[in-house]
């Protein structure tokens, strides 16, 4: 560690940074600057948003309701409307919850609140993507995800730029970071809570690439568990994103398991395994549930596992969602993670060049979402073309022509689309049914 390095950490650790004064009502001469008029506009509009959704959200609702109990025609049979319930239930709730917020953050934008704007702004943005799950899950991918898209840029735009001293505050602990990292990286550290507070640290980077990392490995597993025990000696592939080697439930649950148990790695064998086992489970059982809610797509089902010659009692519970034995092979997972795999996979996602750390990152991370947006277009677009509905649109053109029913079972061979299993809502019958036109 050089003088240098060390004299600029102290410097910048030092430093006065904006918003940290113990006075709440303390403002920098940059957050006292007015907010733009365009940004007032959009607070305004925000507000009246706010106020205007909360009173229609419960009258939609109600009449939705009405008309699902006057009319049991508006859900086919074969399909369970207790979860289309719950659904439609959840998704009110999150508008509820939204149209609060945006009601609060109206007011920041107006009286030039820049710090509790953009924070408000930050929950907006989850509160966006939350919304978004439940529309795919509802009505698929189309022409309805545009208007919350543009919001999500707006939003994403107004958190970076609508308070400057914040920006000024994250740009100069980007470079305490990065100083503090060449220091790590200088002792062999690089990567580790060096507060102690549990084993890795938990920043985009160490999380990305677990994510990736276990995304392939969890393929591999999935490939040899089904060609040795489900059909010995029977290729499948097993893959869960339209391109590329990835298994994305693994993936995720070994972010999860990294998050949840980051503090546990010293802990007893035993609260490591249940504490995976537990996380594992529920899961799996939420993303079987939400891809057969969206996509009537059933890529495992557990149903009929005994146990010593009885019915497996979590598989029953969950609907063969999951079972007793993958709880149990998630809590061995789990324990072997972050016992024995995440000390090796942090030395080598640390092999990555310094000068191309975060920009490589960055690009991976990016080409991941595309991946991801693809794969869920195009299990809609299979979805509706199972269901006997043929290619209205450019995107569901190009996915039909590219991607087709043959090209989809070849590279989801573990999955199988059923649309009287999914729970989406058919938006014609019941704008019919409260007697207003469909769009």
């Amino acid at each position: 560690m050089t003088d240098q390095s060390t004299g600029e950490r102290a410097v910048l650790k030092d430093y006065d940074l904006p918003g940290n004064d113990l006075d709440p009502n303390t403002t920098t001469p940059e957050q006292r600057k007015k907010i733009s008029l365009i940004a007032k506009v959009y607070g305004l509009l925000c507000l009246i948003d706010g106020i205007v959704t909360l009173p229609v959200a419960v009258i939609f609702i109600g009449m939705v309701v009405w008309a699902l109990q006057s009319r049991p025609d508006l859900i086919s049979v074969g399909q369970d409307p207790t979860l289309t319930t719950i659904l439609m239930v959840m998704s009110f709730v999150v508008t509820v919850v939204t149209a609060g917020v945006l009601i609060f953050f109206g007011i920041s934008i107006l009286r030039n609140h820049r710090r509790n704007a953009a924070r408000w702004s930050h929950v907006l943005l989850a509160l966006n993507l939350t919304q978004f799950l439940f529309s795919i899950m509802l009505q698929g991918i189309g022409e309805h995800l545009i208007a919350p898209f543009i919001q999500l840029v707006i939003l994403l735009a107004l958190s970076v730029t609508v308070d400057p001293s914040l920006r000024q505050e994250r740009r100069l602990r980007r470079r305490l970071r990065d100083l503090e990292e060449r220091e790590a990286a200088e002792a062999g550290l690089l990567g580790r809570d060096l507060k102690g507070r549990g084993y890795i640290q938990l920043n985009f980077f160490n999380i990305f690439w677990v994510f990736v990392v276990c995304s392939v490995l969890g393929l591999i597993i999935e490939v040899i568990w089904h060609m040795v025990v489900v059909d010995p000696g029977v290729y499948q592939d097993r893959a869960g994103m339209l391109f590329g080697p990835f298994s994305p439930i693994y993936g995720v649950g070994a972010v999860l398991m990294t998050v949840a148990l980051n503090r546990f790695y010293r802990s007893n064998p035993l609260i490591i395994f249940v504490v995976s086992a537990v996380i594992g489970g529920l899961f799996e059982a939420f993303v079987s549930w939400f891809m057969q809610t969206g996509f009537g797509a059933v890529a495992w089902d557990y149903t009929g596992t005994t146990l010593f010659g009885i019915p497996d009692p979590v598989a029953i519970i969950f609907g063969g969602r999951t079972s007793t034995p993958f709880m149990c092979m998630w809590g061995l997972l789990g324990f072997v993670w972050i016992k024995l795999c995440l000390p090796r996979l942090l030395k080598l996602i640390n092999m990555i060049p310094w000068k191309m750390r975060y920009s490589l990152t960055t690009l991976c991370a990016l080409l991941m979402m595309v991946n991801a947006v693809m794969t869920l277009q195009s299990l809609d677009c299979w979805f509706e073309r199972v269901s006997g509905i043929e290619p209205t649109s450019p995107v569901e053109e190009f996915y039909a022509k590219n991607f087709d029913n043959s090209y989809m079972e070849h590279r989801f061979q573990s999955m199988t689309i059923t649309p009287e299993d999914s729970n989406r809502v058919d938006s014609s019958k019941v704008a019919e049914a409260v007697g207003q036109p469909s769009a």
